[in-house]
């Protein structure tokens, strides 16, 4: 007798289902899924339950004729494919035609549908996947799927099932996101005792996250505005083809205020072409935007959209297409990321002291608002929390996990932002020493007006080496109108330049941190970051016009590489040359060092070309030509910098707080160091018990 035998399709189509049909909300992702495909523009879900007892979508798509409603029911039935090629650019959500099948399967189900050109509609049961009637009935146009004793035939699977009001926050957190990745959409979810969401339609994603959250909530949000760009090739991976090149980008959406803090990733909710997907990728990026700016312990809520290309992204990698893969992965991963982090520029805090005494315990922060009810609207907030052995332990899916957050978390005091312009970053740990405050309410008239180069130049002939003679008279001006001009009332904003332009400097603290004095308050400066800063704009800008100063060695330097840093030297030689670098190889494992970036010591040659080298990391190994250029940047500048122990006199320290000013982003250093931390008056004014 033949050990290997054909499974009936019965059992077949309960092992797709334990694939796909996990739990209650599964079964409305797939429905909802299918309503969108139809070209739904309302989609209503009736829960019981939790789901356990009934589901029922009801849509006013095109619906379904006779013969295909009882196709649906086939394994592999599908509207949405046709040939094989089909599958390199899937351009709707549902696709593999297992859904029908594999819910049937596991549940009583009701499927009543009828096509707009059709005269009646069909009503079709099936009771734990075997036909148990068809008729003929007269229906509305569009598709009306019910579902009920989910799991009554796999009474294991049911077991497995969390309390009613788990289940119920899970489809909540379902059809929530949903409903925000189709604005022009009407979703409805009732009970029989509540209607936990009712959308109308709207134009814009602001207002469909007003009518689930409230004000309070969008006013805690940051909008990332749509941010396109043509696709390009990573360094190391294939030049795009001719009929690529047209291909475009897009990222949109909305991210949380640096003060709105998570405790899990339940918060981040990704879309792919308006697909709700889990991305490793995307979440990376997402965590390096907030580098620096977020305790690593915390998260943010973030509602992020992805448009592009069909066939830039293969949706066919999970039974239940929750999972994508990128072509360019890099690329899409670095894009996300700096779309992102340009947006949390206008919401920064500035950091502060803290201001003595009584102040030191942190103001509990508002955890709650859109990162609390991202995963379930507000009325079923009534219920109990779920027991601890819910879901708290599961892994992050953004088309399962529920969103119920704790209210009483609270703001970390070391939260200390930094405006981080590229993707390397040295983690700025929490030591409970600093608060943020808010930006001033009102500038302050400029009270001490800096010189021009030129009137102190003789003075700085004997500066250090890396320390700049003079500041270009024809230097650019900053672009910091340009690039922060929707930040003028953002709760939470950058200083303005101007606000930093009038520091008097008094004196060091330990010849390495500048201290000065303005009309807000009392500020210190580290000498070094903020020289880096300086240095690193000047680079990128320099760079960009192809005139990056080198100096030459009087020796060459001679540096033997590891096999991996080698490989990497090949993949960047032209961009090391480009920005000042003159090396050459010498044997199979050596390099020899001609010149260098003007303003580095020699004795930091070897180490800055190191750096550089072990900067790219193996999983940026297909790094942009862009972060590539900022890496090189940072670099450069950190190691040309003035350093730490190094006394300035007056003149110097002039010179550098305004260059510091002209800067596009002086509050923190290309590494994510902040540069400045400020005393206000207000908080001096406490400390003294003045107010």
């Amino acid at each position: 007798m033949s050990r290997i035998r054909i499974l009936p399709e019965a059992v077949a189509n309960r092992i797709a289902a334990g694939e796909v049909v996990e739990r209650p909300a599964s079964v409305v992702k797939e429905l909802l899924e299918n309503a969108l495909d139809a070209g739904a523009t309302s989609i209503r879900v009736e829960v019981e339950s939790g789901g356990k007892r009934m589901i029922r979508v009801i849509d006013d798509g095109h619906g379904m004729t006779h013969d295909d409603a009882l196709l649906a029911f086939e394994r592999h039935a599908t509207s949405k494919l046709k040939s094989a090629d089909d599958l390199m650019s899937i351009a709707t959500l549902g696709f593999r035609g297992e859904a029908m099948p594999t819910i049937a399967a596991v549940s009583r189900l009701l499927l009543e549908t009828r096509d707009a050109a059709e005269p009646e509609g069909v009503r079709v049961e099936f009771a734990a996947g075997k036909l148990v009637s068809v008729k003929s009935a007269g229906l509305p146009a569009g598709t009306t799927v019910s579902v009920a004793d989910l799991f009554y035939s796999v009474p294991a699977r049911r077991k497995f099932l969390k309390s009613e009001i788990t289940e119920l926050g899970h489809i909540a957190s379902l059809v929530t996101h949903y409903a925000l990745a189709n604005p022009g959409k009407q979703f409805v979810l009732t009970t029989p005792t509540q209607q936990i969401i009712d959308c109308p339609p709207v134009e814009r994603l602001a207002d469909r996250i007003y009518q689930l959250f409230g004000k309070q909530s969008l006013d805690e949000l940051v909008e990332i505005q749509i941010a396109s760009t043509p696709f390009r090739a990573a360094i190391t991976e294939p030049e795009l083809e001719p009929n690529e090149e047209s291909a475009r980008i897009s990222v949109y959406g909305f991210t949380s205020r640096p003060e709105i803090q998570r405790p899990n990733r339940n918060g981040i909710y990704v879309f792919v072409n308006r697909r709700l997907v889990r991305d490793r990728l995307i979440l990376h990026a997402i965590h390096e935007a907030y580098r620096n700016i977020l305790p690593g312990n915390v998260f943010p809520a973030t509602l992020l959209f992805l448009e592009m290309p069909y066939d830039e992204v293969d949706v066919n990698v999970h039974p239940a297409k929750i999972e994508v893969r990128f072509r360019r992965s890099q690329f899409v991963h670095d894009f996300t990321r700096d779309s992102i982090r340009q947006v949390l520029m206008n919401a920064r805090a500035v950091p502060s002291f803290a201001a003595a005494a009584g102040a030191g315990a942190a103001a509990p922060g508002n955890a709650i608002g859109f990162g609390a009810n991202l995963g379930i609207i507000a009325a079923t907030q009534t219920s109990p929390r779920p027991d601890s052995n819910g879901d708290a332990g599961q892994p992050h899916d953004a088309s399962l996990q529920s969103s119920l957050a704790d209210p009483t978390v609270s703001i970390p005091h070391a939260n200390i932002p930094t405006l981080e312009d590229v993707g390397i970053g040295s983690g700025v740990g929490s030591d409970g020493g600093f608060e943020l405050t808010g930006a001033p309410l009102r500038p302050v008239a400029q009270r001490f007006s800096f010189e021009s180069a030129s009137t102190f130049g003789a003075a700085l002939d004997s500066a250090p080496l890396g320390f700049p003679a003079a500041l270009p008279a024809d230097s650019a001006q900053p672009n910091w109108a340009a690039n922060f001009s929707t930040a003028t009332n953002a709760p939470g904003r950058l200083p303005h330049p101007d606000e930093i332009a009038d520091l008097k400097p008094l004196g060091q603290v330990s010849a390495s941190f500048i201290v000065a004095v303005n009309g807000e308050g009392l500020w210190i400066v580290d000498q070094h970051v903020a020289h880096e800063r300086v240095l690193f704009e000047q680079h990128l800008e320099a760079r960009r016009a192809g005139k990056v100063e080198s100096q030459r060695m009087l020796m060459p330097m001679i540096l033997e590489l590891s096999p991996r840093q080698l490989v990497i030297y090949e993949k960047i030689a032209d961009e090391l040359a480009a920005n000042g670098f003159e090396v050459e190889p010498m044997g199979p494992r050596s390099v020899a060092i001609q010149a260098i970036p003007a303003g580095v010591t020699g004795t930091d040659a070897e180490k800055l070309l190191t750096e550089i080298l072990d900067g790219i990391e193996r999983e940026n190994a297909a790094i942009s030509i862009e972060t590539l250029q900022a890496k090189i940047a940072a670099s450069t500048a950190c190691h040309a910098a003035i350093k730490v122990n190094m006394p300035l006199d007056q003149t110097k320290m002039e010179w550098l707080l305004g260059a510091l000013a002209k800067t596009d982003c002086p509050m923190s250093c290309p590494h994510g160091r902040p540069v400045v931390l400020r005393y206000s008056v207000r908080e001096i004014e406490r400390a003294f018990q003045r107010i």
